[in-house]
């Protein structure tokens, strides 16, 4: 994910019949600077490492990369270490029974093949916000019928210039507006308090080689349709190239996720945290609507709005989804 993800807790200490290498490094001084460079640090943000509790073993106090995996590692080992021990109990906390261990070989043929490092992060912090944040998916239809007559006639005008609006552009657009009427969607929780931002940046989900990212549009409300479709475009090349800064996929109110271009009809997204809310779009379909004296063929975009129960309850999501939908149908309110 592309947002930031909270600190690891202090690892358990370990049980008396734990090995002692399942300590983790000894952490910096308290109130010491960490030395780190931009990637590295990225790399303790993506998996919610507080490098001041990182061993150093670069030149003059350098924390290095090794140093962060070395770091999760022991953590990791510290806190399975408990639970193989003691029998899982009911009630509280998340004891959960170990991952099973399968010897798939003897069944038939495998092929063992490692995860990228993408996916590799993408998948703890999935696994985090899944567990986390009590989150309910809610179903809207737009009729973007109009809207889509309306971006085939301007890229035809624009052929020339080689501009090309996408249906993602109108969507970015559309939700930052929304966002705006909403503001419960641009917001954060931090302990008992909600964080209300005043900036509206969106993220989109971005399909590459290596797996998905998430590069961010910034000030989407201050942007034109335009502005927001020739940066989107830019910004899906360097993800698809590896290139993205991580200035690029930092700090996002809202994430898209748009499966349109491959099919699908309904899906449930999970939210991407600290946010409190995320958007699925799939392929849209042309259906019969009944207009009021007889059936005639619409294009309907499926939308799968998924929010944090905590902050959204579900009259709220509603709205924001119906709020939406009719932007999608008519995109002039957003002059009101």
């Amino acid at each position: 994910a592309a947002s930031a993800a909270p600190p690891l807790p202090s690892p358990t200490p370990p049980a008396s019949t734990a090995q002692p290498s399942a300590a983790p490094p000894p952490a910096l001084a308290l109130g010491a600077r960490t030395h780190a460079s931009p990637s590295v640090r990225l790399l303790a943000r993506e998996l919610g490492v507080d490098l001041t509790k990182v061993s150093a073993s670069g030149p003059n106090g350098r924390i290095l990369q090794e140093d962060v995996n070395a770091y999760v590692k022991a953590v990791m080992t510290a806190s399975r270490a408990p639970a193989a021990a003691a029998p899982a109990a009911l009630g509280g906390g998340l004891d959960l029974l170990p991952w099973p261990k399968v010897d798939f070989a003897k069944f038939g043929p495998v092929e063992v093949k490692p995860l990228a490092r993408i996916k590799k992060i993408s998948a703890q912090n999935l696994a985090r916000n899944w567990v986390m944040i009590p989150a309910v998916t809610y179903h809207e239809d737009a009729d973007i019928t109009d809207l889509e007559a309306f971006r085939v006639a301007i890229n035809k005008e624009n052929e020339r210039s080689g501009l090309k609006i996408t249906m993602l552009a109108f969507l970015i657009k559309a939700c930052a507006f929304a966002l705006k009427k909403f503001p419960e969607f641009n917001s954060s929780l931090d302990g008992d308090n909600l964080i209300l931002k005043q900036y509206v940046h969106i993220a989109f989900a971005a399909d590459t080689p290596h797996g998905l990212v998430v590069p961010v549009i910034k000030d989407a409300d201050r942007k034109t349709v335009s502005q927001i479709a020739v940066e989107s475009g830019e910004l899906a090349r360097k993800a698809r190239d590896g290139k993205l800064t991580p200035g690029e996929m930092s700090g996002a109110c809202f994430t898209i996720s748009s499966l349109g271009g491959i099919g699908g009809t309904y899906f449930s997204p999970i939210i991407n945290a600290p946010e409190v809310a995320i958007l699925g779009v799939n392929k849209s379909v042309t259906k019969p609507v009944w207009n009021g004296h007889e059936f005639a063929p619409r294009l309907i975009l499926p939308l799968s709005l998924t929010a944090d129960h905590r902050v959204i309850d579900g009259a709220l999501a509603t709205r924001f989804n119906v709020h939406l939908a009719q932007l999608l149908a008519d995109l002039r309110r957003v002059l009101l």
